[in-house]
């Protein structure tokens, strides 16, 4: 089954290097019509997507996806918190139990999964 519900998404580690998982996700997520939105170290564009590095006041982000180690997230935590996202996705090598927990006490779906693996298989 194909979700069809275009998600709004913040990537947090967004990366204009082809050979990054991030910048993968940019491209998939734009492919499949959703809006993304991305913060990483460089400003830069992939595909139609600005990387700011500084934390916008982006809003109806419907998912945030985190492309960064536990130890860089922790400045994020209240930013992410701001944002109200539906849900949070720690792809592999950012799982963070501490964020997990806060998320799930703010009522935020945490999952520990890989966007690109939920995208070609719909379950986006």
């Amino acid at each position: 089954m194909q979700a069809t519900e275009k998600k709004k998404t913040l990537i947090l580690g967004a990366s204009p290097n082809p050979q990054r998982y991030s910048y993968l996700a940019i491209d998939r997520l734009r492919n499949a019509g959703h809006e993304v939105v991305a913060i990483g170290r460089k400003n830069a564009v992939v595909k139609d997507v600005q990387i700011d590095t500084e934390q916008k006041p982006y809003t109806d982000v419907h998912t945030v996806t985190l492309y960064l180690n536990p130890l860089h997230q922790k400045e994020y935590y209240n930013y992410i918190l701001s944002l109200q996202p539906k849900r949070i996705i720690f792809n592999p090598g950012a799982e963070n139990d501490e964020l997990y927990r806060i998320a799930t006490d703010h009522a935020i779906k945490a999952q520990e999964a890989c966007t690109l693996v939920l995208l070609s298989t719909g379950q986006y």
